[in-house]
């Protein structure tokens, strides 16, 4: 169990009797003030309401139950009835001491570990990516790899969009107003600038445009022969661009099983819901009504297309039977919210009850204007045209911050922090929330950015550079941990935080928790810089202890900040 658990498992056990103890023990938090602990239980006033008590009498009666030993002093009560907890110095060096060789800082693997698998990304194949599939990439990324770093076994898969209408409309764009020249060599722009005539048509509502975008996507799903060899034809093109996009951004999948892939299941779904009684006829659709909602989930359309709500079923099923996942995490944005509460309600009904189907939703992205982000000509902002912005303009800092870097150091140094910057800026966020897009503030070198974080980590190293000591020497010598001075112990304490950080971010689902721990772990390591001389420290005892400290805390920022799929230099 990390710290956290064993406080809370400690207060559980000292719950006064007729208390909820699993209530009582969650109150215990984690406190980056000190004046309140390095935790604090604030659990005693509503136990004390729910048992008609004084809350500060049964503060005082919870402290003297409590048994924290070795890890924390007996609670000190503060306030109404708040139990501010310590950790005793002795425990938290020997602990401290255990992590400098310890390669997983602490985190313990849990004795029966999930299969979770995350379904994120999911672009449509046939259109060079854009900003809007930032957000689903890199939380699904991160989310996969805290759950992975946990030790849990998961399963990244993208589900992609390479089968349903806008192939229609690809198709009927190709056989009425293709540019051979221009598919030989840029084939994923041609296909792109197909897509959108096609949508520029409908949208203008040019007679029949729309009609023969179905009948084209009909024919597909049917097999007619041209359209399959177009589908085909095109199909690695657009999965080569992806790659391509994905190997930039470090992203990778286990599998990427298209909405095509599911096809051939869809007729069985719905035959299944129909005779079970879940499925019934309704204005010539097939549809599923959910109690509570005001539209029913469309299985089947009027004229027996099928559509992507079946395509989710026959995904819950293949899922189900392939993985027997314990929970699956749809990594997708907030405005599908109705879409899904509908799709898990029909899937219990179904029979698939065991595992957790959770939508992980996100807000938007604006512009400086707070409206969508989109260029000056109001298109959407290009994925791949966003991330060499996001470079060039990582170039200006980096030269500015360090002129002395050789040219091709500079040009790493600025793919590194600019990537790094841009996933940092929308992980940072609550997920649930919109935010502005603002390079200026994304590529700061002080506050909560990426950039002050990658900074923080070379900073580091520059500490064992000039001392001329590698940190694996400091590893060997596993000195003694002392934290006599309080910026030494505020950080020593910090550390310990990492495993409960990535339970409560798995827990909530929200990789912003992680990214508050590391800058908190930076602005404390910043303090203890300034306060506790690492290399002209009073002796050498002391010396190697703080060059310990360094050592893990430039550890765990790496750690922490790959988690968030985000690299790390040695010089900036």
């Amino acid at each position: 169990m990390n710290v956290l658990e064993r406080l809370r498992h400690s207060f559980a056990a000292a719950t006064p009797e007729g208390g909820d103890a699993a209530a009582f023990a969650a109150a215990v938090r984690p406190s980056t003030d000190s004046k309140f602990g390095d935790y604090q239980a604030n659990g005693c006033m509503a136990l004390a309401k729910s048992l008609q008590k004084n809350p500060r009498e049964l503060a005082h009666r919870v402290a003297e139950a409590v048994d924290l030993a070795p890890l924390a002093a007996t609670p000190e009560v503060a306030g109404p009835g708040f139990l501010n907890v310590r950790l005793v110095d002795s425990w938290v060096a020997r602990t401290l001491e255990d992590l400098i060789v310890d390669e997983a800082l602490g985190i313990v693997p849990p004795a029966r570990p999930k299969t979770v698998v995350v379904d994120y990304s999911s672009p449509n194949v046939a259109k060079p990516m854009h900003v809007g599939h930032i957000r689903s990439t890199v939380i699904g990324e991160s989310l996969a790899r805290i759950f992975a770093a946990l030790g849990h076994k998961v399963i990244r898969d993208n589900h992609l969009g390479d089968w349903g209408s806008q192939f229609g409309m690809i198709l009927w764009g190709w056989k009425n107003h293709r540019d051979e020249a221009a598919f030989a060599t840029a084939p994923v722009a041609e296909l792109a600038r197909l897509y959108r005539l096609a949508q520029a048509k409908i949208k203008a509502k040019e007679p029949n445009v729309e009609d023969a975008t179905r009948v084209e996507t009909a024919k597909l799903h049917a097999g007619d022969a041209e359209n399959r060899a177009l589908w085909e034809r095109f199909m690695p093109y657009c999965l080569a661009a992806l790659k391509d996009v994905y190997d930039r951004l470090g992203v990778k999948f286990d599998v990427e099983l298209g909405e095509s892939f599911y096809d051939p299941m869809l007729a069985d779904v719905v035959a299944d819901l129909e005779a079970k009684g879940i499925a019934q006829v309704s204005e010539g659709a097939t549809v599923v009504f959910v109690e509570g909602t005001k539209a029913p989930l469309i299985v089947r359309k009027r004229d027996g297309a099928y559509n992507y709500a079946t395509t989710d079923l026959a995904t819950i099923k293949y899922r189900e039977e392939t993985w027997q996942p314990d929970e699956v995490l749809y990594v997708v944005d907030h405005r599908q919210g109705d879409h899904f509460k509908l799709l898990f309600a029909v899937a219990r009904r179904w029979g698939y009850e065991r595992t957790d189907l959770e939508h992980v939703a996100f807000g938007t992205i604006l512009g400086t204007d707070r409206k969508p982000f989109k260029t000056r000509d109001g298109d959407v902002v290009g994925l791949e045209s966003l991330l060499d912005e996001g470079v060039a303009e990582a170039l200006k800092v980096v030269q500015e911050i360090s002129p002395d870097l050789e040219p091709e150091q500079h040009q790493r140094v600025a793919e590194v922090v600019g990537l790094g910057s841009i996933k940092y800026a929308d992980l940072s966020q609550n997920r649930q929330s919109d935010y502005v897009f603002d390079w200026k503030k994304m590529l700061a070198m002080n506050g909560n950015t990426g950039a002050y974080l990658q900074y923080a980590y070379a900073r580091i190293q520059s500490i064992f550079r000039k001392g001329e000591i590698t940190p694996e020497s400091i590893r060997l010598q596993r000195p003694t941990i002392a934290l006599s001075h309080p910026a030494e112990r505020a950080l020593g304490v910090r550390l310990l935080r990492l495993p409960e950080t990535l339970e409560l971010a798995a827990l909530e689902l929200k990789p912003n928790i992680l990214t508050d721990y590391l800058f908190d772990l930076a602005n404390a390591f910043s303090s203890f810089f300034e306060e506790c001389p690492v290399l002209k420290a009073e002796s050498t005892e002391r010396r190697n202890s703080r060059l310990a400290l360094a050592d893990i805390t430039a550890r765990t920022l790496k750690f922490g900040l790959d988690l968030l799929g985000i690299e790390v230099v040695d010089r900036m």
